[in-house]
């Protein structure tokens, strides 16, 4: 096994930039291998959002899984790999994930993840939030998932979208003890002149 082994997951919700900017800098990055997987939601999403079509995306990871191959061997507990991390995450997979209903590759290998106890990170995309999401994330926490909604750090006052991309990436990688240079550390509030 590579120093860390990853899975990335791109489902239906806005936000599929986070996930290809997550395996453009993966890619790059000793050490880490990738392991993706798409759902047709996410593909649809990637195209309106990016002009980037499945094989586009697929090319940045490592390896590719079907979403519909249950008996991947990424859906078994002795697959070994450092996490998941699912980007963007739709409010669909994260009901099932919840609820452990393991529908898809998708959310048998979140299942699979909370289940070994390994850092599973839903970077979620909804807004508002209704009770039932908030009861969902609440669920994944106590399981040991981490809720990561992908919200800018104004305080590090980005000039770009992608300044804005790239720390939240940076943020979640920091999560996997990745070193990466994507964005300033905070080094505390500047004083007032």
């Amino acid at each position: 096994m590579p120093g860390q082994r990853l899975i990335i997951a791109i489902t239906g919700a806005t936000g599929a930039v986070y996930g290809v900017r997550l395996l453009q800098v993966l890619r790059e990055t000793p050490d880490v291998e990738t392991h993706l997987l798409v759902s047709d939601a996410g593909v649809l999403n990637l195209h309106q959002e990016l002009d980037m079509g499945r094989k586009e995306v697929e090319a940045l990871a490592h390896v590719v899984h079907n979403v519909r191959d249950i008996g991947a061997s990424i859906a078994s507990g002795s697959f070994q790999s450092n996490g998941m991390i699912v980007a963007p995450c739709s409010m669909k997979s994260l009901a099932a994930i919840a609820h452990g209903f393991s529908d898809n590759l998708i959310t048998r290998t979140a299942d699979v993840a909370l289940k070994e106890r390994r850092r599973l990170v839903l970077m979620v995309r909804e807004t508002p939030f209704n009770l039932a999401h908030l009861r969902n994330m609440t669920a994944v926490t106590e399981m040991g998932g981490i809720i990561f909604p992908p919200l800018p750090s104004l305080y590090q006052r980005p000039r770009t979208l992608d300044e804005m991309i790239d720390h939240t990436i940076g943020r979640v990688l920091d999560l996997f003890d990745i070193e990466h240079s994507l964005t300033p550390r905070w080094n505390g509030m500047t004083p007032e002149n």
